[in-house]
Formats: C-alpha cells, sequence, structure tokens
C-alpha cells in the first residue's frame, strides 16, 4: 500500500505534473520510511487534494513524484466535531489520535471543572499545536485526505451556544447513543468530559434549559428539536482516552459514513 505524504502549501496539480516534498516531510519521507524511485505514493495538502503518482526524483531531504492522477475530495457537508476534556497525563492526546484515525472532522479542547490538566495563556497556544501535530500524522497513518482541524479551547458556555446537534456523553443518559437520529444536517458535537466526569452544573448548561429540570433523573433532554440530548454510550463506563472514539464509531454508523 502507497504511504500518504503531507504538503500543505500544495495548492493544485494536475496529471503530468512534478510535485516536490521537501522540510521536515520530505526527510522524513526518505530517511525514515526509505522511500524509493519508482515506488508509489500519495501527496496530499490535508485539506482534500490527493496527488497519485511514482517516486521519480530522490533527494538527501526530499522527493518527487510525477502525477498520475489527481483526486479532490470534498469537504464533508456535516461535520463530526469532538469536544474532548482536558485530561492527565497523554489521555486527552490519545483520544486526538484515535478520533483522527475514526473519521472526525475538528477537535475543540474542553477545560472542563473536573480536567486535571489546566491551559492558559502560552500553555494553550502550546497544547493547541502539539493537538494539531497529533491530528496530522494520525491523519497520515490512515491515509485521510483532510486533516481534522484542531479548534480553539472553549468554555462551557460556549459549547452550550454551539449551533448544531450537541450531544454528551453521560452514565445518567436514559437514551442511548446508538438509537439516536439527527433532525437535521447540522453539524454533531459529541462532548466528553474528563476523568472525574461532569459537575451538575455543567450538565444542565450543556443540555439546556429543557434539561436543566431532569438532570438528577439522568433523562435525555432535547430542549430544541433535539439538539441538545444526553447520550449514554453503553452499560459500561470508558477512560475519556476511548469514549469519544467508540462514540464516532457509533455515529459514523448511523450518519452513514461506514
Amino acid at each position: 500500500m502507497a504511504n500518504l505524504y503531507f504538503d500543505e502549501s500544495l495548492a493544485g496539480t494536475s496529471v503530468g505534473e512534478l510535485v516536490t516534498v521537501s522540510g521536515d516531510e520530505g526527510r522524513h519521507a526518505v530517511r525514515v520510511s526509505r522511500l524509493r524511485l519508482g515506488e508509489q505514493t500519495i501527496v496530499g495538502n490535508g485539506r482534500g487534494l490527493l496527488a497519485y503518482g511514482a517516486v521519480e526524483a530522490l533527494g538527501k531531504d526530499s522527493f518527487g513524484i510525477r502525477v498520475e492522477s489527481v483526486e479532490e475530495l470534498p469537504r464533508p457537508a456535516r461535520r463530526t466535531v469532538l469536544v474532548q476534556a482536558l485530561a492527565k497525563g497523554d489521555r486527552d492526546e490519545r483520544a486526538v489520535e484515535q478520533a483522527t484515525e475514526f473519521g472526525v472532522d475538528a477537535i475543540i479542547p474542553w477545560q472542563a471543572e473536573r480536567s486535571v490538566s489546566r491551559w492558559a495563556g502560552e500553555k494553550a497556544e502550546k497544547g493547541v499545536q502539539k493537538w494539531a501535530r497529533i491530528a496530522r500524522e494520525a491523519a497520515k497513518q490512515s491515509m485521510r485526505g483532510w486533516i481534522p482541524e484542531v479548534l480553539p479551547p472553549a468554555t462551557t458556555a460556549q459549547l452550550a451556544g454551539l449551533d448544531g446537534h450537541l450531544i454528551v456523553l453521560h452514565p445518567r443518559g436514559e437514551q442511548r447513543l446508538s438509537a439516536w437520529r439527527p433532525s437535521d444536517d447540522r453539524d454533531v458535537f459529541l462532548v466528553v468530559g474528563p476523568e472525574g466526569g461532569l459537575s451538575d452544573a455543567e450538565l444542565a448548561a450543556l443540555a439546556g434549559a429543557g434539561a436543566a429540570s431532569s438532570g438528577d433523573t439522568g433523562a435525555a433532554a432535547a430542549p430544541s428539536a433535539g439538539d441538545r440530548v444526553i447520550a449514554l454510550l453503553g452499560d459500561d463506563v470508558l477512560r475519556t482516552s476511548s469514549a469519544g472514539p467508540a462514540a464516532l464509531a457509533v455515529l459514523n454508523a448511523t450518519l452513514g459514513r461506514w
């Protein structure tokens, strides 16, 4: 199977053109992946453009392919977005990696009340950059034409105001995620809490006003035509690193992606 390499500066190409990849990506391809002359490979820009061809040129830190075919993958009309609470150790990073492999379109870091890890100022900027690097590498490994966008950290209030379907994974949820169906084609935001779970205040805010009174009973809530749902993934409680990817697998089946 051909490998995929990214060159984000690639704006367009055509059959017969020589596309050259240099810098860190070219160095990795030549020195680590041991790319060889004549080998079939793929170069993409992470925004849907994929160029297929054989390696025609090799340098110390670069390679070039003669383009044999070009594919342009459209951006999904409805995005699936993982809202991942910051977690201790590398658990949130593992969630980013696996969510990318499972086809997530964007990722939002969330500073939840019970998050052990805290992002502020320069640390937040570096955290977003690190998550973006992880998503990029996972997209390469899984041969994805689109690299998921890692957005700036969001507050609980900002999450509550998102325009789309907001699905909060929580053991109190009475509606199983596998039974949920979207009422329209707006984006789907999947919220995963930290190791300590969500506070009652967060649960009420994310569920919406119509769900505030049902927060203690665990009833699934739909205050705005099904836009806000407290969902149960299954009978077992998963780690914050695995809950998002597992839920994305369910959504992929529901939305017809798989």
